[in-house]
């Protein structure tokens, strides 16, 4: 029971770390900027679902589908930062790379943004899918992979509750409040993006140049 327990507070802390559930939010609430209620609820919903597909997913198959299609943690860190870093830098211009055109519904536009920047990378990014495959790993029984299974799904329903619970958040901001949090955000968002990169470059640099 003691090794459960223990097992569940080490996947909480790592996973609610890298998933971090309330971080999303002013990408969220710029994003969703125009849409009724009922529109920027399902985009949560949608995008929480998806997130927590991809995390199931990856956790009980990730070493095969990496092995399958050669591709290593390093290299999905390297895609990751270079999506954090092109939303990063149109959050810092106060404008987002996703914006609805004239001739695309309110519908495919919902669907398209919660699945990504939202679901991925900003929700179940490299770090959470690493996170979730070691953890997997790690855990020696049924039990235990019941308990991580339960962490991911408590964790992201949290996610859910304060997409949904953002709406106040950004009445209380005001239009001015949201674009200074939406550059400050950027800033923070480019930051997040350098250190993936940076992450997923040294071990292969390291490799090429033969540095140990």
């Amino acid at each position: 029971m003691n090794e459960l327990i223990e097992f569940g507070l080490l996947a909480f802390t790592s996973l609610f770390t890298m998933i971090n559930p309330l971080g999303i939010t002013p990408v969220y609430l710029t994003m969703t900027k125009g849409l009724d209620s009922q529109t920027q609820n399902r985009i949560a919903v949608k995008a929480v679902i998806t997130a927590l597909i991809i995390l199931l997913v990856f956790a009980f198959t990730g070493n095969f589908i990496f092995k399958l299609f050669g591709i290593s943690v390093d290299g999905l860190r390297i895609v990751g930062g270079i999506i954090f870093l092109m939303v990063g830098y149109d959050m810092l211009q106060a404008r987002l790379i996703r914006t609805k055109t004239e001739a695309e519904s309110v519908k495919e536009y919902a669907e398209d943004i919660a699945i990504t920047p939202l679901a991925i990378p900003m929700i179940c990014g490299p770090g959470a899918i690493t996170v979730a495959i070691v953890l997997y790993n790690d855990a020696k029984s049924p039990e235990m992979v019941a308990v991580l299974i339960s962490v991911i799904v408590l964790i992201l329903t949290i996610e859910l509750f304060g997409l949904i619970g953002a709406k106040s958040i950004k009445k209380f901001l005001g239009e001015n409040g949201n674009k200074v949090l939406l550059r400050l955000m950027g800033l923070i968002v480019m930051v997040i993006a350098v250190e993936f990169l940076i992450a997923g470059l040294r071990p292969i640099l390291r490799d090429i140049l033969k540095i140990q």
